[in-house]
């Protein structure tokens, strides 16, 4: 007679090293979700970057600050005291009004630009301009002074030509200096659309001011393909026959050289009348 086999008593297997944790008691929590995705979703709903904008913005535009509306009412107050009119337009679009009547009250171009030298003369205090010439230009022979006065045209007058950067010349003793100042796009070229207003009431007088009343040379350089403009503090300019820039023809947006062109067409115009 064969023994029977009696059954033992089954006991609980864990998987913890506690037995107080048995396996039949044991309920895994549920795994959480993978947000992975839902993150990458949100992700790749971004705006897309258009590449004109990133390109404007890499050349913001130049915006006036209060300073800036005050020196162009001051600059605007000056002008028309020498001409005697102004315009009905505020701000900026007045100026330029005025500044065309500058150019036609001249019988001349020396008398414009003799007439735009005594308005940057008065912009100044009395005596403030002579002293600079005697006891600022002649330090370091004259590079000092140009480098100072070019630092000041990039801070102070931005409101007139907008967004400009000092930058290196190259001087005539074969050195170079930090007395250049470079305009990217002139507003008051573009918006006068006129090559001869650039002559006769901003190159020529503003590099006979800083010659005859500060004691520094000056050199502009206007391009009026993309309406830069490179000044060059310590340069002294050509002589009028050699200077290129007056002998430019009239810009394609200039609204009185589509008529003159018309007028002219049998004629050789090779510049503008009015540079």
């Amino acid at each position: 007679m064969k023994p029977l086999a009696l059954p033992l008593p089954l006991r609980p297997i864990s998987i913890f090293p506690n037995p107080s944790y048995p396996l039949f008691f044991y309920q895994p929590k549920p795994l959480p979700q993978p947000r992975i995705f839902r993150v990458l979703c949100s992700s790749l709903q971004s705006k897309p970057v258009k590449v004109e904008d990133a390109a404007s913005s890499s050349k913001p535009e130049y915006k006036p600050g209060f300073l800036d509306h005050l020196f162009l009412n001051l600059f605007r107050n000056k002008l028309v005291q020498e001409v005697g009119w102004d315009s009905e337009k505020p701000g900026y679009d007045g100026l330029i009004e005025v500044a065309n009547r500058l150019m036609m009250k001249g019988r001349t171009n020396s008398d414009t630009r003799e007439a735009t030298v005594r308005i940057l003369v008065s912009l100044f205090p009395p005596f403030l301009l002579e002293l600079y010439r005697i006891l600022i230009t002649p330090i370091g022979g004259g590079k000092v002074a140009a480098m100072m006065v070019a630092r000041v045209t990039a801070l102070t007058c931005q409101w007139l030509m907008g967004t400009c950067t000092v930058n290196s010349v190259d001087l005539p003793d074969g050195t170079s200096c930090r007395s250049g100042v470079f305009v990217d796009k002139c507003k008051y070229l573009e918006e006068s659309k006129c090559v001869g207003i650039c002559i006769n009431t901003c190159k020529l007088p503003t590099q006979n001011f800083f010659k005859d009343y500060m004691g520094i040379p000056l050199l502009m350089e206007p391009n009026f393909s993309d309406y830069s403009c490179q000044f060059k503090f310590g340069i002294l300019p050509p002589l009028a026959e050699d200077d290129i820039a007056l002998k430019e023809p009239c810009l394609e947006i200039c609204p009185n050289a589509t008529q003159r062109r018309e007028v002219t067409r049998a004629m050789d115009v090779p510049q503008c009348p009015k540079a």
